[in-house]
């Protein structure tokens, strides 16, 4: 047996895929029958109406029309998450950027300069999309009357817009020679904590009340812990950052990609273990997240972001972050985060401290302002259909098939989220609740393959070149005594939908 009980509240994640050629049940018996029983009189708390958020490296706003409420494309992409959201500002360039009211705004990616209208620019797309703004502040200069005066620019222009500041952006990685080195190797806790309060006071001497979250950490979970102890009281909310694990394996990248004398077959072989077993892990159970949820939630009740994360750090890696299990693996990651607590998550995007644009961009500014989306967004648009309301618990037994469900109840209406994140096994699953439903309903997340970008769509749709997106295929799925069933094939999503 494999019993998967979420009576009360984390949502647990799945086993590994299985191999072979996904088929039909009436082709063959490989086609598992999987009952999902919905409690939906459990209520595990209401999911955040600001849960889904983006982030942006600081040089995104310094690129002129992108982050602007001129540039209607980019606005209708973001509402199409949601009416509420949360813009996080920040990354590894804002550890590095300056701002200068009347110079000219610069996006390069190490010494991004901020001037007043790109700062007009944001505030308008902020009232365009109707989110909220987390605004990231350069500690590595160690200068904190310049991010003073930098935090007074932003709460002017963008006002009710502000949900909080950050100091410093992954200051658990300041020390010496790692990477995001702004301080001497002996840097660590204490010496944040100093210099966080130190900033603190210097800005609230020029903005009394001004609101803050932190660390924001890349991977020190014990840096979360220890400031929400020491700050708790004075915190908007706790965030940190996560990416499943990294675009490349640098040892193995010069034992056989950099080497002159490697075959360029050898290469290439390389290249394709490289991407299947990145795909593979990007379809496997995560036991991290639980980890660093668990471990937070232990010890304090404090809201928690997990304000940047994406598939794998260092940009992504093309023919993994770019193609259609990106789309299931960021629908799934984020309904982990919401069964864990988290209070959100910010989904970077766009161009990175690198100076190029991410693999793994849910939406993509190919140049200047243009903007398009790539198959993770239909993920998190998927996530956005069918997390209204309050999660609710429910019971089900995958019989091996690597497939997670997720439910929530909202005004009436039953929502249940199936990932089937197996590569070859489908799965004919049937859905009963506590109380009577009908009339319902199925949007699909399709792609044409796992390692293919090519017709991924939502709903039958594709997102329009406009930014909109409508629905074409909605499913309609037959209920007899309460009870509905759907035949979901491999690498395949569905939001299945009920009234009362």
């Amino acid at each position: 047996m494999n019993r998967r009980s979420f009576l009360e509240g984390f949502m647990g994640c799945a086993a590994l895929p299985l191999g072979g050629a996904a088929r039909t049940l009436a082709q063959s018996a490989s086609t598992k029958t999987i009952r999902v029983d919905v409690d939906a009189r459990r209520r595990l708390g209401r999911i955040a109406d600001d849960f889904i958020g983006l982030g942006y490296e600081i040089s995104s706003v310094a690129t002129p029309g992108l982050l602007s409420g001129k540039n209607r494309v980019n606005v209708r992409l973001v509402r199409g998450l949601g009416a509420n959201g949360v813009i996080r500002i920040g990354g590894i360039t804002s550890d590095r950027a300056s701002f200068a009211p009347d110079a000219v705004a610069s996006p390069a990616a190490k010494a991004t300069v901020i001037d007043s209208e790109s700062l007009r620019d944001l505030a308008g797309f902020l009232d365009a999309t109707g989110w909220r703004l987390i605004w990231g502040l350069n500690l590595g200069s160690g200068n904190e009357q310049s991010a003073a005066d930098e935090a007074v620019a932003v709460a002017a222009a963008v006002k009710d817009k502000l949900l909080a500041f950050e100091i410093g952006n992954e200051p658990d990685g300041f020390a010496g020679d790692t990477f995001n080195a702004h301080r001497p190797r002996t840097y660590d806790y204490d010496d944040f904590l100093s210099d966080y309060r130190a900033y603190k006071a210097a800005i609230r001497s020029k903005l009394p009340g001004a609101p803050f979250a932190g660390p924001d950490a890349s991977y020190r979970t014990d840096w979360v812990t220890r400031f929400a102890a020491d700050e708790g009281g004075d915190l908007r909310l706790l965030t940190r950052h996560y990416y499943r694990a990294g675009a490349n394996n640098p040892y193995l990248d010069k034992l056989i990609g950099a080497g002159p004398n490697v075959a360029p077959e050898q290469r290439a072989g390389y290249e394709a273990r490289r991407k299947r077993n990145k795909i593979e892990m990007l379809l496997r159970a995560d036991p991290n997240v639980r980890g660093f949820l668990d471990e937070i939630s232990s010890v304090s009740r404090l809201p928690l972001r997990v304000c940047e994360a994406n598939s794998l750090y260092g940009g992504g890696q093309p023919g993994v972050s770019d193609v259609f299990v990106a789309a299931l693996w960021a629908l799934d990651f984020m309904w982990v985060l919401a069964g864990g607590g988290a209070v959100g998550v910010n989904m970077e995007t766009g161009v990175n401290h690198l100076d190029f644009i991410s693999y793994y961009s849910p939406i993509r500014n190919a140049s200047g302002a243009a903007v398009s989306v790539a198959p993770e967004y239909y993920g998190m648009l998927a996530f956005a259909h069918g997390s209204r309301g309050d999660r609710v618990a429910l019971d089900y037994d995958t019989g091996g098939v690597n497939l997670t469900a997720y439910a929530t109840a909202d005004r009436g209406r039953l929502a249940v989220t199936l990932i089937n994140k197996d590569q070859s096994a489908d799965a004919d699953v049937t859905i009963g609740a506590d109380r009577a439903f009908h009339n319902a309903i199925a949007l699909w997340l399709k792609g044409r393959a796992l390692d293919s970008a090519d017709s991924v769509t939502f709903g039958g749709s594709v997102v329009a070149a406009d930014g909109s997106w409508t629905p074409n295929n909605i499913e309609s799925i037959r209920v007899a005594d309460g009870i509905c069933a759907i035949h979901m094939p491999a690498a395949s999503a569905a939001i299945v939908k009920w009234d009362a």
